[in-house]
């Protein structure tokens, strides 16, 4: 089974699953927004969690404040991850009550990292 082309800049992975949410290799349709995160957690079940640091600007105080936002992710089984890596995520249609991204990329792994 050939990998579809999701309509991104990114690199389709090498193994193939039979998973029917995996943006390559099911029908699961990707749109909206692309951000980048590192992975906090993958102790769900086919589901990650996403970590996102950005600053925002305080007005009162005229300064940047460091914050972060943490967004469930659906792991694909054809991409391996783990705690650490930094990943690009997409927006997809609505998985379950929280999952509402799919992961699309391994961009780095924790080893490259440090």
């Amino acid at each position: 089974m050939v990998a579809r082309d999701i309509g991104l800049k990114v690199k389709a992975p090498e193994e193939e699953c039979e998973d029917p949410h995996c943006p390559f290799h099911g029908t699961l349709p990707v749109r909206g927004r692309v951000f980048e995160g590192v992975v906090a957690s993958t102790k769900m079940r086919g589901t990650i969690t996403v970590r996102r640091d950005y600053l925002r600007f305080i007005k009162k105080y005229r300064r940047y404040a460091r914050s972060h936002s943490m967004t469930a992710a659906h792991h694909p089984p054809c991409i391996p991850l783990e705690v650490g890596d930094t990943v690009r995520i997409a927006e997809c249609r609505q998985l379950s009550k929280t999952v509402s991204h799919v992961v699309v990329e391994r961009v780095k792994t924790q080893e490259a990292t440090e």
